[in-house]
């Protein structure tokens, strides 16, 4: 957790310095961005909310996505990934959405991607998508390394 806490102090004080806000919608990293980037002082300033977009339920409850938004797309995929990115951003009003979709293991998910499988996306004045493969099984490896992803892609695209 001290490696995300150094990225969330880095990613923190660049929005604070820009004026910038934040929403977060995660799946397996299981909330860790959000634990995060609210254990920096002063997270008020830039984190508005989130939430951990586990299970089709979530994604209805909590993001509200129609389902035709959904139409030829999986989870766990960049088009996913940014779609809920997109919508974090909008239904908070932030100047980025942050999101993450993936497998952390110890075994993959039902659409043939291994475990360590995860896609990561911003959304706001910039929008990208990538895809990490870790190669690795552990669970809790893999979650914080969906996390130090997801922050790394927003820092990149704040300096």
């Amino acid at each position: 957790m001290q490696a995300l806490m150094a990225q969330a102090e880095v990613l923190g004080q660049r929005l604070k310095d820009r004026n910038e806000t934040v929403a977060v919608a995660e799946s397996s990293s299981g909330g860790l961005i959000s634990a995060a980037l609210l254990g920096v002082p002063g997270a008020s300033a830039y984190y508005r909310g989130g939430g951990v977009i586990y299970t089709p339920k979530a994604r209805v409850l909590l993001m509200d996505i129609p389902k035709d938004a959904l139409n030829g797309m999986r989870s766990a995929s960049e088009p996913y990934a940014l779609l809920l990115a997109r919508t974090a951003r909008e239904r908070f009003g932030t100047t980025w959405g942050l999101s993450e979709t993936g497998a952390a293991g110890p075994t993959g998910n039902g659409y043939g991607d291994a475990a360590g499988h995860t896609c990561v996306a911003i959304a706001g004045p910039v929008d990208f998508a990538m895809t990490i493969e870790t190669g690795q099984t552990d669970r809790l490896e893999n979650m914080r390394a969906f996390a130090a992803a997801a922050m790394q892609l927003l820092i990149k695209a704040t300096d």
